[in-house]
């Protein structure tokens, strides 16, 4: 019977490599993928910004290969900024008409309502003033969930790690902001 000493049990145990063991066998090993690229170290797995017109944006359809479609990709985007902060604006333009068309109640005007609502038998009407609410929030939700689903896109190309595409989404920000803003001061 032959006994194996504990240096041999640690240095076969993954969890006890020394960092340059684990950079060796990662560097050796292969990495399984459906489809090519699998080279950790082409253009499409950099992890710093890079400028290049190949990269793949979003979805495996969008995939760029030439400098007119990184032109097309950079104008998409910047139109994408643009309109997150056009969206960022109206939600805040529609919420500030919202609250100035509500009618301002004092406390004794909502103590007398909910004594009525409570006092009258059956079926509650719904007052036009809370319907008009629930409509404004619920358009306000959905113009919000607009808004993220915009600023995810946003984000996610930025992490392509292409510097274009971070031009675009800045540069669009910036033309964004400065058209949508003027609006946000007109009454």
């Amino acid at each position: 019977m032959t006994t194996s000493g504990p240096s041999s049990t640690l240095s076969s145990d993954p969890i006890f490599l020394s960092f340059e063991e684990a950079a060796e066998s990662l560097r050796d090993s292969t990495f399984p993928c459906s489809k090519p690229p699998c080279d950790v170290d082409s253009p499409l797995f950099q992890m710093h910004f890079i400028f290049s017109d190949k990269v793949v944006l979003l979805f495996d359809f969008w995939s760029v290969h030439s400098p007119a479609g990184m032109a097309l990709s950079v104008l998409v985007v910047l139109l994408l900024a643009v309109l997150y902060e056009s969206i960022k604006f109206g939600k805040a333009k529609l919420l500030h008409q919202a609250l100035v068309s509500m009618p301002i109640r004092t406390s004794q005007q909502l103590i007398e309502e909910t004594d009525q609502d409570s006092s009258s038998s059956g079926s509650t009407p719904i007052s036009s003033t809370r319907l008009r609410w629930f409509s404004c929030h619920f358009g306000q939700s959905l113009i919000h969930v607009a808004q993220v689903v915009i600023s995810y896109f946003l984000m996610l190309a930025v992490m392509s790690y292409n510097t274009w595409i971070f031009l675009g989404v800045v540069l669009g920000s910036a033309v964004g902001y400065y058209l949508a803003y003027p609006l946000l001061s007109i009454n």
